[in-house]
């Protein structure tokens, strides 16, 4: 696929060097030396990709590579499409002002401006979103009832990571939460990954608990194992790190929190997503023992599952992960919508509700903007 995906750029990227030298650089300078240099980026950063699938990926380097050859392509990509809208008015019109052009050099250099940002500043810029989920089915034992949710940290692609998440677990604390849930992908490929981060992360503390579920990464999935052994070994490792960081992780299980005789369920189920993502949830044993509490909330990772079968369930609210909001969003846009109608932030229906955090790691490429990094504290409110 990722050989796939660079080919297309590539021609992509040649197209756009080859568009720009012809109708700016050629015409700027007759040095032959300044018009080769034009290309030289372009031709070492496809070279350094060759190396990478000569040599085989490695994974401390390959999202490195992948921000550099996005950063390079997409704003000469942005330029030539837009400048081209001046041919016309060049060759037929015999215009001596190119609006497009400067249009396009100005889109140019905000997309330079957005991919450096996001990569160096917007991936640590941890954002504490406030939300008020108001239900008549909320006991009154449990208004005011704080949760705090966190997904996605995909800790094998952070990088010096241990600043990063101590901030997390300081955030997380110092919202005083009554619970806080993990809705999914805690690793990138192997257990390992929680190595030096254990201690760090079970420093999180709750009232009631950190309860956890697995996301499409946890398993293991994307990685070319040598055999099922090795495989089943990783995920079982995953379990035992969970485990002993504190953390109850609920797979097809739940825990009832009782309050004055009132109470609440928290329901886990593993991973539920569409094709090609794993279907390991099996939300009626999940919820075998809930038939009698007062409100019940389900942990699921992949937003997807909300539509498939939760919304015609008895679950009053459900907290996802998994989109990461497509790492990038300008205000509703990202390109996350159109692969998911409930991509980030809180929808209702069916007085039912589901909230999309946008998560907290990365995956591709280590970069956010607008779809920011986030802690979310959902307070319930009973409604009256």
């Amino acid at each position: 696929m990722f050989r796939t995906l660079f080919l297309i750029t590539f021609i992509l990227l040649l197209f756009a060097d080859l568009y720009i030298y012809i109708f700016f650089i050629k015409k700027k300078t007759t040095k032959k030396i300044l018009r080769f240099l034009w290309f030289l980026p372009s031709i070492i950063l496809v070279l350094g990709i060759i190396s990478f699938f000569i040599s085989g990926f490695k994974a401390d380097r390959v999202d490195i590579i992948i921000t550099i050859y996005i950063a390079i392509i997409l704003p000469k990509i942005f330029f030539t499409i837009i400048s081209s809208f001046d041919i016309p008015l060049r060759r037929l019109f015999k215009w001596k002002i190119y609006p497009f052009t400067l249009i396009a050099l100005l889109t140019a250099i905000i997309t330079e401006a957005i991919i450096i940002y996001g990569s160096i500043w917007g991936k640590t810029n941890l954002h504490v979103n406030n939300i008020e989920l108001f239900s008549p089915k909320i006991p009154t034992a449990f208004d005011d009832y704080k949760i705090v949710q966190i997904s996605d940290l995909h800790l094998g692609n952070l990088k010096n990571g241990k600043p990063f998440i101590e901030k997390l677990v300081n955030i997380t604390n110092a919202q005083d939460p009554d619970i806080v849930v993990v809705t999914g992908d805690l690793v990138n490929h192997y257990a390992s990954e929680l190595i030096g981060y254990e201690n760090i992360l079970s420093g999180i503390k709750a009232k009631d608990g950190i309860y956890s579920v697995l996301g499409n990464h946890d398993y293991g999935l994307y990685n070319n194992w040598e055999n099922e052994k090795e495989k089943k070994k990783n995920f079982e490792d995953l379990i035992l790190g969970q485990k002993n960081m504190g953390w109850t992780l609920l797979n097809n299980e739940n825990i009832i929190l009782q309050r004055d005789n009132e109470s609440i369920a928290i329901i886990g189920v593993e991973n539920s997503g569409n094709h090609p993502f794993p279907e390991y949830g099996d939300l009626l044993k999940a919820m075998k023992g809930t038939e009698n509490t007062d409100f019940k909330i389900l942990l699921s990772h992949d937003p997807s599952h909300w539509r498939r079968e939760v919304l015609d369930s008895d679950i009053d609210l459900m907290l996802a992960g998994h989109t990461h909001g497509a790492q990038f969003s300008i205000g509703n846009f990202s390109l996350a919508s159109y692969a998911y109608p409930e991509w980030k932030g809180l929808y209702t229906e069916k007085n039912k509700s589901l909230y999309v955090n946008p998560g907290i790691g990365s995956v591709g490429i280590p970069f956010r903007f607008g779809s920011w990094p986030e802690i979310t504290v959902i307070i319930l409110k009973k409604d009256k």
